[in-house]
């Protein structure tokens, strides 16, 4: 299974609605900050009220923190831009790929 990365999260719905997907589909959603609130933000909660405990979250203080973690479990690290050459709808994905998105 991917994991999902957020890197430096700013907006608390957003986080909470990828938070509710990674519930649903059992992927791993790893924040790294510094983040632009708090995990206890209501607009975060309301966001995935439902799903929240069900989320598999791991939180990084920053990018040397996670990539201790990345390196230490393996994969591959895939970041998403707009400004990409591949469409990610031909790449070729595999099951221990982590998908970072952010600034």
């Amino acid at each position: 299974m991917p994991q999902l990365v957020l890197i430096h999260p700013q907006i608390p719905p957003n986080t909470g609605n990828i938070a509710r997907t990674c519930a649903a589909t059992g992927t791993e959603l790893h924040l790294v900050g510094p983040l632009g609130f708090e995990i206890s933000d209501r607009y975060l909660k309301r966001a995935g009220l439902d799903y929240w405990p069900y989320v598999n979250l791991h939180c990084h203080e920053d990018l040397a923190a996670f990539f201790a973690c990345q390196q230490q479990r393996g994969g591959r690290t895939i970041g998403f831009t707009t400004g990409g050459r591949c469409s990610y709808a031909k790449f070729q994905f595999q099951s221990g790929d982590w998908l970072m998105f952010g600034s």
